[in-house]
């Protein structure tokens, strides 16, 4: 009771001052900020913005763990695919319900 837990690799490291300024930023301001970039990007550049964005991410990905996407990996993305195509397809159902009144 009144034990505080272990913190193990990198944040053992850290100051907890540090963490608590980090946990605290004004996450809204970089989402904005965020948002108007990639906003700026498509208007720029189109699809190939994002297309670029995501071969950058999956090279770094397979740079940090060579194995990657597992099988695992794999058959959990597609099982959030096919969920996502669902509520989709509820989405433009509703859509189409709705403009056929």
């Amino acid at each position: 009771m009144g034990r505080k837990p272990a913190i193990d690799g990198i944040l053992a490291r850290m100051h907890p001052d540090d963490l608590r300024a980090y946990a605290r930023r004004a996450w809204h301001v970089l989402a904005a900020l965020d948002q108007d970039h990639w906003a700026r990007e498509l208007i720029a550049r189109g699809p190939l913005a994002t297309l670029d964005a995501s071969q950058a991410l999956w090279t770094h990905m397979r740079s940090v763990r060579p194995d990657w996407p597992t099988e695992a990996d794999r058959r959990a993305d597609l099982a959030h695919h096919v969920v996502l195509k669902h509520a989709i397809d509820r989405a433009a159902g509703a859509f189409l319900a709705a403009a056929r009144r």
